[in-house]
């Protein structure tokens, strides 16, 4: 049930705070603090997702869960970074952070991916959920390639998150069959 609630409200609360992001047209002290919220948890709901279904999901997803979990917490420290400095949005962190950043974007990315192909072939998630995960990822590589506004990164972050949510949802309502 855990695991479940968790990959259901991490995700929503990150795309409160990038939707909070957007409203503001930049960073404030709140909407890092509770972006930081939302981060803390996010390295571990793929290694709880494999770990509920370890004997579905295979050792691809276990590498995917690492690397998507190792990039979080980056991620969950650039939140700080970001108070401590007073960056003033999304940008300019990624500026001050360079190839660091996007080392760590390339691994959630590389790992994400990796879940999501592990997940699909076992069939032990709900595919839309996966589709929605794996393309929401690849709608942020995309649109780091390729010059856009910052509400497009939003956009595909919150199809991530709605995929997260999804496998979050199928393990919390799984978790409740099984303790019938």
């Amino acid at each position: 049930m855990v695991v479940g609630t968790a990959a259901i409200a991490a995700p929503i609360l990150h795309s409160f705070t990038d939707a909070m992001e957007w409203y503001q047209n930049g960073f404030s002290a709140t909407q890092l603090w509770l972006n930081y919220i939302a981060f803390l948890p996010m390295p571990w709901l793929l290694l709880g997702i494999f770990a509920v279904r370890t004997e579905t999901l295979g050792a691809g997803a276990l590498v995917g869960a690492v690397l998507y979990g190792f990039a979080f917490t980056y991620f969950a420290h650039t939140t700080l970074y970001a108070l401590a400095v007073g960056a003033p949005d999304y940008e300019s962190l990624w500026q001050a952070l360079g190839p660091t950043y996007t080392f760590h974007g390339a691994l959630m990315v590389v790992g994400g991916l990796l879940f999501a192909g592990a997940a699909l072939r076992s069939r032990s998630l709900p595919a839309v959920a996966v589709w929605l995960f794996g393309g929401g990822l690849l709608v942020n590589l995309v649109l780091a390639l390729v010059p856009s506004p910052d509400i497009m990164q939003t956009l595909g972050t919150a199809v991530r998150n709605a995929g997260l949510v999804g496998m979050g949802y199928t393990t919390l309502v799984d978790s409740r069959q099984t303790a019938l």
